[in-house]
């Protein structure tokens, strides 16, 4: 028997909701999940349901600032890996990093 390895994509993009803006790759041994978030705070509520499904790593895309990094792995609280592509000016955000255009959606 195989065991399967969970593991999620998140990305942000403008405007995206992750219950719509979602899908699964699945091979033999990695079945993977990508998610759009429009902003840091979508991507730390998803946290809790994807622990809930299994998840155990995420990858999180360049969008996601330093903060955002710090936010997601905060929320993560040690239940899951949390990594991270790195750009610190993104080419879809208008080469800003998430930090900047995140700054409206903190709590």
């Amino acid at each position: 028997m195989t065991d399967i390895l969970k593991v999620a994509f998140i990305f942000i993009a403008p405007e995206a909701d992750p219950t719509i803006h979602n899908s699964w790759v699945k091979t033999k041994h990695i079945h993977l999940k990508t998610l759009a978030v429009s902003h840091y705070q979508q991507g730390c509520d998803l946290i809790d349901a994807l622990y809930q499904e299994g998840i155990t790593g995420i990858e999180l895309c360049a969008g996601f600032g330093h903060q955002g990094v710090a936010r997601m792995v905060e929320a993560a609280s040690g239940r899951m890996q949390v990594g991270v592509v790195r750009f610190d000016n993104h080419p879809l955000l208008g080469f800003r990093s998430g930090d900047s255009i995140n700054a409206a959606h903190a709590d």
